[in-house]
């Protein structure tokens, strides 16, 4: 077993704020790049990245006495692929549209740093229930990130939130939040109000 506080409690806080994988961490950034221009996306791949993350740590969990060390990553790279692509199927099954305007982003989400990062640094050591615990909130502190982001973005570059119109006609879309540049500065942002916080709570940042 490892050191690190097991509770629930703990996992959860540590996930989604304490060592929160995007702001603390700056892991899975480059989808904050990619797929926040609209809330519909941006949920749908977050979600993606939260399941693939909780069922691959439990999974890493389950089979760590089996793994020959030597080949521990290519195992653990094998079975990030199998969900990623079980999330690809069941989108191109049910949500065909938002499949086509996540494009290759979903099948991406093998090199997510995030889940490799969990599989590695708690499922290898810890039991599968906690461990999938772990992988959930860690999307979920991933999760909350990207939506910020997005709930911005989509504001202020369509003027809706969620595909529906929220501010007024008369209002002038923010051509640049809609390019790919705007999420880094607003990422940028959110890094440095993150560890500012953290440090006005005397946290280590």
């Amino acid at each position: 077993m490892s050191d690190v506080d097991t509770r629930p409690g703990a996992i959860l806080k540590n996930n989604l704020w304490t060592n929160n994988p995007i702001f603390m961490q700056v892991l899975g950034i480059c989808s904050a790049l990619a797929v926040t221009n609209l809330l519909t996306n941006t949920a749908i791949m977050t979600i993606g990245v939260t399941l693939v993350t909780g069922f691959s740590s439990m999974t890493v969990s389950l089979l760590k006495g089996f793994m020959p060390r030597k080949v521990r990553m290519m195992v653990q790279t094998l079975i990030i692929a199998f969900y990623v692509i079980i999330v690809d199927i069941v989108l191109k099954a049910y949500l065909p549209e938002i499949s086509r305007n996540l494009g290759p982003y979903v099948g991406l989400i093998i090199t997510n740093c995030i889940i490799m990062g969990r599989a590695e640094a708690f499922a290898q050591s810890n039991g599968p229930v906690i461990s999938f615990w772990d992988g959930v909130t860690s999307g979920l502190g991933y999760m909350g990130v990207l939506m910020l982001i997005a709930f911005v973005r989509e504001l202020l570059g369509f003027g809706t939130l969620f595909g529906f119109q929220i501010l007024p006609e008369s209002f002038i879309p923010w051509t640049i939040m809609v390019v790919p540049p705007s999420a880094f500065f607003l990422l940028g942002f959110v890094i440095w109000a993150g560890k500012s916080a953290m440090n006005r709570q005397g946290a280590p940042a």
